[in-house]
């Protein structure tokens, strides 16, 4: 799984992204919280790993701008912070979970798989039958690999990240466009339209959602728009 580390800390930075990469996770790591909210907007992520004393704009206040602008990312704050009322401000700016320093590496481990299984984050992203192959970088229905451009896929991929879950136009575009994000209206829906017809013989649907973005969900359902 995909994890972002944001801590000013050099060596702790540099101490987290090795133990967590020898655990099976790949990371990146950024140590101020304008550089974490880039990279957001660019990179998809199952996790986080926050501490709260950044420079500028610090952990509490790079939660509520994360929450207000409706990402449901799983983070873990992990901070030197550790009384009560430090963990209940955490919390209640939109963190799943508090963990103290020094912390033990199993634990940290341990809590990070469990967010990501309340989250329901895979490691391989599926939506019914059709999934996403993160080793080869491609996207199969059953055995069947679907032919789709690096837009198509940045797209397809960020709303496999939470099945079911509204992704907004503006991330949408980001992902699928990167710094070269269009000012038209209807980049999106191009790349939208286009995938809908290479899934049109999967039971995967994707949905619109009027002023909220899309979703992909298995099947049709019932008084839902399919198109847009």
């Amino acid at each position: 799984m995909r994890v972002l580390v944001v801590e000013d800390d050099f060596d702790l930075g540099g101490a987290l992204t090795r133990l967590l990469t020898r655990r099976g996770f790949h990371v990146t790591h950024c140590t101020d919280a304008a550089a974490a909210l880039q990279r957001m907007e660019h990179e998809l992520f199952e996790l986080a790993v926050l501490d709260l004393g950044l420079p500028g704009m610090d952990g509490l206040q790079l939660l509520q701008r994360l929450r207000g602008r409706g990402h449901a990312l799983p983070v873990l704050v992990l901070t030197a912070r550790g009384g009560v009322g430090d963990r209940v401000a955490g919390l209640n700016a939109g963190a799943d979970d508090y963990l103290a320093k020094p912390f033990d590496p199993d634990e940290l481990e341990a809590r990070l798989r469990a967010l990501a299984r309340r989250a329901g984050v895979h490691d391989e992203p599926r939506c019914g039958e059709l999934r996403l192959d993160r080793g080869a970088g491609a996207f199969y229905w059953g055995a069947q690999a679907l032919e789709l451009t690096p837009r198509e896929s940045a797209l397809l991929a960020g709303l496999m990240e939470h099945p079911g879950r509204a992704v907004t136009k503006a991330r949408l575009a980001a992902l699928a466009f990167g710094a070269d994000t269009p000012s038209q209206p209807d980049a999106v829906e191009v790349v939208v339209h286009r995938l809908r017809k290479k899934l049109a013989h999967t039971q995967v649907q994707i949905t619109t959602l009027r002023g909220l973005g899309y979703l992909i969900q298995e099947g049709r359902p019932a008084g839902c728009d399919g198109n847009g």
